[in-house]
């Protein structure tokens, strides 16, 4: 049994109309969820396999910040599908310094962030603090690469450059490059 808090913005989100949303993913991911919506906490306990069970916590997590359930249950769709968060406080001085990162992030009228989840093929979302990334490891990788360029000052041209470069040697390998489809 794992706990995971996610924001009180994002319980109903995680419940769903009428529990929806919560119900298919305790028979999908084959755990019991125990939701706590005054404290955000939820108990996920594995109830089915428990190799399927794993990433109950992970799909709780990626919808708590900010993907769509349909994007989070992706998780199950292959057993090399990751989750994976940048903190991007962390990488940020101050108040300030963490607007800037985040619009830096996302880019003029969302391009950066676009790109990046075009390119890799991954799913890539950026709430409150945190940029989450759902995809193939490689894809996981070329996000986290590009999103620390970015942290640490590179031109966005530059960042742009090396996604494309990845996202061309993905394909060159005839590696299954599949566009993340949520």
């Amino acid at each position: 049994m794992q706990h995971v808090k996610i924001p009180q913005d994002r319980i109903g989100v995680l419940i769903g109309e009428g529990g929806e949303t919560m119900r298919e993913i305790e028979e999908r991911a084959e755990v019991r969820l125990d939701i706590d919506s005054e404290t955000g906490q939820v108990r996920v306990e594995t109830v089915g396999d428990p190799i399927t069970g794993l990433k109950g916590p992970d799909i709780v997590k990626a919808i708590g910040r900010g993907f769509a359930p349909e994007e989070a249950l992706a998780l199950l769709d292959d057993e090399m599908m990751m989750f994976d968060i940048i903190d991007i406080k962390a990488a940020s001085r101050n108040e300030k310094d963490l607007r800037r990162n985040k619009g830096r992030l996302i880019g003029e009228d969302g391009r950066t962030r676009e790109l990046m989840a075009e390119l890799s093929g991954a799913a890539v979302v950026i709430y409150g603090s945190t940029l989450g990334i759902i995809g193939q490891p490689e894809q996981v990788d070329t996000v986290r690469e590009a999103a620390e360029m970015i942290l640490d000052g590179a031109p966005h041209g530059s960042v742009y450059s090396f996604l494309e470069r990845r996202h061309n040697e993905m394909k060159h390998k005839g590696m299954e490059y599949h566009q993340f489809t949520g």
